[in-house]
């Protein structure tokens, strides 16, 4: 979170568009509740809005795609990422897919494990996200009315403009000590 995720999500469908290539955006779950793929900064881009029934393998079945982009891409479902190894493998599209690793538990949220597993790439954004003290920012606690919240829904949407609810950004150390400054 706070890396700049869907950020370069829309600078690469930008320039790949701005070379004459044929791209599809796709989103889940987008922060701004509609099918957009938003950032922080204020960049946003209508988007494909993809539920449980989509087949990637459909919404990019137009014989000119060069490309797709998946952004929330955690919000995906498994067979979603396997239909992306299916495009890349069978069709020769590229696919580039954006998320979050973990979840606010620490856990590896069951899409991105299965593209940590098919992907031809992984690669940490260069964005330097740090936590309050200044380290390095790895894991995204859940925040409700000022205190660290360890159990509950694993898919809540929530932005850091929320008071009640919001994630933020911590090292490992003040993850797990709960300290939000």
């Amino acid at each position: 979170m706070d890396c700049g995720k869907s950020t370069l999500a829309l600078q690469i469908h930008y320039n790949h568009a701005r070379q004459g290539r044929v791209g599809l955006l796709l989103t889940r779950d987008d922060r701004s509740g509609r099918s957009r793929v938003t950032t922080r900064i204020g960049l946003a881009k209508e988007a494909v809005e993809v539920g449980d029934e989509h087949d990637l393998r459909e919404l990019a079945s137009s014989p000119q795609i060069d490309y797709v982009i998946c952004d929330e891409a955690q919000f995906f479902t498994l067979d979603h990422v396997e239909q992306m190894a299916d495009l890349v493998d069978n069709d020769g599209v590229d696919v580039y897919a954006f998320g979050l690793a973990t979840d606010f538990t620490s856990t590896l949220f069951p899409a991105s494990a299965r593209l940590f597993e098919l992907a031809d790439e992984v690669l940490r954004l260069q964005v330097e996200v740090l936590c309050w003290c200044g380290n390095e920012g790895v894991l995204n606690a859940r925040v409700l009315h000022d205190r660290i919240v360890r159990h509950g829904e694993r898919f809540v949407v929530g932005d850091t403009d929320n008071d009640d609810l919001h994630y933020q950004v911590l090292c490992r150390r003040h993850y797990r000590s709960g300290e939000l400054m």
